[in-house]
């Protein structure tokens, strides 16, 4: 992920059978902080429903694949029927080490962008892409280059999203959290697995009081086999469901937590500690050594909470935007 001089002899093209491969590959020389499997390439790329093989643009020099830039827009919406007609995404670019300073960095980033123009996208976002994003934004740290080349493009910083991790060897229930679990069970509240008819509402409250990507993300996990006891839910006195917490639901990876949502109006009752809590004790005693996710704000109600929980920021991610102009 770089940019140094002007030029480049490699070509410019859509995707092609066979690319696949070499992609991966030079995927992991380029971004060697987030190396990226074939099966996960599948799975986040080519199977993705908004996949076009001609936003996937791919730089080739003397017949090697030698970078690339993924531009992806809407063809099938998030929820509803919005497309985001504005709205376009670079979820991912590269270019391989040797390959570099030649400007072809820039050039595959122009190309992509250009591309996402031609479809009418007047907004790219780089790379808050959902359902199928890789990274949550650009790890400054890791890619220092990759940061100054998107500035120049005019790419300018939204928000920050921060990875958190917590190590869960020893691993105890916090007496306050147990505590606090207690007199919520008294008042009428109740922490349980959910059943099948459960996930009705599950379902609906994850869509429409957080994101539709989180019930997706439920829903996909569910119907791939992900087993019910991942998740515990809460119910108010009134039998209404108020929050959820559950861990395994990307990628079959059992130890990234979420996601996790308590309903605003029971916010700062307790009721999110006591799920979380509860969360990390079932993955603590399925063998869990640590516990993980790649999204929150690090000075959200959410960020104290998991920073209260003994949580760590492992990686910070500028989620950027670029604005065309008018």
């Amino acid at each position: 992920m770089t940019d140094r001089t002007t030029t480049s002899p490699a070509g410019i093209r859509g995707f092609r059978a066979g690319d696949g491969p070499r992609l991966v590959e030079v995927w992991r020389r380029s971004a060697p902080a987030d190396p990226v499997t074939a099966d996960r390439f599948r799975s986040l790329v080519l199977l993705d429903a908004n996949f076009d093989p001609e936003g996937l643009r791919i730089a080739v020099d003397g017949g090697r694949v030698v970078g690339a830039a993924y531009a992806v827009r809407r063809l099938t919406p998030m929820s509803g029927t919005d497309l985001e007609p504005e709205q376009g995404w670079i979820p991912f670019f590269f270019v391989d080490p040797a390959a570099r300073g030649r400007g072809l960095g820039r050039r595959l980033l122009t190309d992509a962008l250009d591309w996402l123009h031609g479809h009418g996208r007047t907004r790219v976002d780089f790379s808050s892409y959902t359902p199928h994003y890789v990274l949550p934004g650009l790890d400054a740290e890791a890619y220092p280059e990759a940061a100054g080349l998107l500035a120049s493009l005019g790419f300018r910083t939204l928000y920050e999203a921060a990875a958190m991790d917590l190590g869960l060897v020893g691993y105890r229930f916090p007496e306050d959290a147990a505590l606090r679990r207690d007199e919520l069970t008294a008042r009428g509240h109740r922490f349980a697995t959910p059943y099948d008819d459960d996930l009705v509402e599950l379902l609906a409250l994850a869509g429409n009081r957080f994101t539709p990507d989180w019930a997706r993300a439920i829903r996909e996990c569910l119907a791939a086999g992900t087993p019910l006891d991942r998740i515990v839910v809460a119910r108010a006195p009134s039998g209404r469901l108020a929050g959820w917490a559950m861990h395994g639901a990307y990628g079959s990876a059992d130890e990234r937590f979420g996601p996790f949502g308590v309903v605003e109006e029971m916010r700062g009752t307790g009721l999110g500690k006591v799920l979380l809590h509860l969360v990390l004790e079932r993955m603590r005693a399925r063998g869990a050594h640590s516990a993980w996710f790649l999204w929150t704000g690090e000075r959200s109600p959410a960020g104290h909470l998991y920073r209260g929980a003994g949580f760590t920021t492992t990686r910070v991610f500028r989620v950027l935007r670029r604005e065309a102009v008018r």
